[in-house]
């Protein structure tokens, strides 16, 4: 409280005033002030005006962050703890509290309830691993992907009101708009960070970050970061390529962009269709079969000669819409802008479908968690998968390609180098770096979009957190 002698105190200053120097008279009157804020915040603290952050976290050098992630699979738990410098620290000998439930969120798509009730025992585990201290200061996230867009736009909207009501009754720190369908721009765009992030570059200049390209199974993401100059000059074309982050201490630019409809599964389908239904010069000698994709179903027939590299390769070119017009500058395909390159973009990391296929089809060392490679070493693959004259001679030379792939090898590999080079414009010379899981301290990890969206938010709030600790140490305490 106030005291009778802070008020005497002052009584005597405003005497001073006129009497003494006016330096003397500052000096004496600034001194008291920090006993006179500091009462002040206590008894805001009784009052519960100060934030639960404050007082119950002011000494703290940790923050946890939960992320659910809602796949059309099943529902996935990451839980994160990190210092004050945004580095990872263990959870019980991890790096993260892991667990997977299914069926996934959409599975429940008459039923809102029963799907937010089929997270609670992900719930109770991420309760489990977050202090019950630091629990009111731990947020809580979920991302759905596509699984929950295909359920239709009311259902999928109960479903999350659901999982709101959930998260609000739990003792973690929760916000409504923590709960979303993200999009594949979040998603290229959360993947980019959690890449640079276990690389280390995160914090450096942008151009010591890495570019990164994910492909999915519906689409493809492509990100990287670009020059503050650059992203001033991006064109205004109705679509925001551009997106600002501050991460690690540093406000990055970003250029994303997710072609839906591109990845390597929706891609059979874009690529049968190219040849109107009649014989594909993309599918290995002696097939006949169907594709079913997305609801539709395509033929898939070989033609009596079987693949070919230069006629599948024409098919491919048609599916990404290589001769879509331009409206900007640059582009890569389907009149996509392309960025405005850069230092951000000399390094390139190829994830998903990319490392699966190099991985099956011999590009690189099968288990390999990553390898340096060039584009020739995709193009070589391709001229040998697409020479094939039968499913005997693939299932030989490709050993590791599961069946149901096989008739399609020709094809997923002329889509693959195609779309890196005439697509994104790298020449069969530039070297990429194909990965799954990055080597981070003592331990590997995915670069997957959960932990790019916990570091996000381990940024903001570590942020807001010194920012509070900062006016405690000018003596607005006790």
């Amino acid at each position: 409280m106030i005291t009778i002698g802070v008020i005497k105190c002052y009584h005597n200053l405003i005497q001073a005033m006129f009497t003494k120097p006016l330096f003397l008279c500052l000096f004496f009157f600034l001194l008291p002030l920090p006993c006179i804020f500091g009462t002040l915040i206590n008894l805001g603290r009784r009052a519960g005006v100060v934030t639960e952050e404050v007082s119950i976290k002011l000494n703290d050098t940790e923050t946890y962050v939960v992320i659910f992630d809602g796949g059309s699979t099943g529902s996935r738990l990451h839980v994160f703890r990190f210092d004050d410098n945004i580095d990872l620290l263990q959870i019980n000998g991890r790096l993260e509290v892991y667990d997977k439930i299914t069926p996934g969120l959409s599975s429940y798509a008459e039923n809102p309830d029963e799907a937010a009730n089929s997270l609670i025992p992900l719930l109770k585990e991420a309760l489990d691993a977050v202090p019950k201290i630091l629990q009111p200061v731990t947020p809580i996230k979920l991302g759905a992907t596509a699984g929950l867009r295909l359920v239709g736009e009311k259902k999928s909207g109960k479903i999350l009101e659901a999982v709101r009501r959930l998260f609000s009754n739990s003792s973690l720190l929760y916000k409504k708009d923590w709960v979303e369908i993200i999009s594949g721009i979040h998603e290229g765009t959360y993947f980019w960070v959690a890449m640079n992030y276990l690389l280390g570059h995160l914090g450096n200049d942008y151009s010591k970050t890495v570019g990164v390209i994910d492909l999915g199974g519906g689409s493809l993401q492509m990100a990287y970061a670009i020059s503050d100059e650059a992203a001033s000059d991006a064109p205004c074309i109705g679509e925001d390529y551009i997106t600002k982050h501050y991460l690690k201490g540093k406000n990055y630019y970003l250029y994303v962009h997710s072609y839906l409809g591109y990845g390597d599964r929706a891609a059979r389908a874009e690529i049968l269709k190219s040849t109107n239904d009649s014989v594909n010069y993309c599918i290995i000698s002696g097939y006949s079969g169907k594709y079913q994709y997305n609801g539709a179903t395509y033929n898939a027939r070989s033609s009596r000669t079987g693949s070919n590299y230069n006629k599948c390769r024409k098919n491919v070119l048609k599916a990404l819409n290589v001769s879509a017009k331009c409206e900007v500058k640059n582009c890569t395909f389907n009149g996509v802008w392309s960025g405005s390159g850069g230092a951000g973009q000399d390094k390139i990391y190829i994830a998903g479908a990319f490392y699966y296929r190099a991985s099956d089809d011999g590009i690189i060392e099968k288990g390999a968690l990553s390898a340096d490679i060039t584009l020739a070493n995709y193009k070589k693959a391709t001229i040998t998968a697409c020479a094939l004259n039968s499913l005997e001679a693939a299932s030989t030379k490709f050993p590791n390609v599961a069946p149901p792939n096989l008739p399609y090898l020709c094809m997923d590999l002329m889509y693959q180098y195609t779309l890196l080079t005439t697509g994104f414009g790298l020449t069969d010379k530039k070297e990429v770096t194909v990965i799954k899981e990055v080597h981070y301290r003592d331990f590997y990890m995915d670069a997957a979009w959960p932990l790019g969206s916990a570091i996000e938010a381990a940024s903001i709030k570590t942020t807001s957190k010194l920012q509070m600790r900062n006016m405690y140490r000018f003596g607005f305490h006790k």
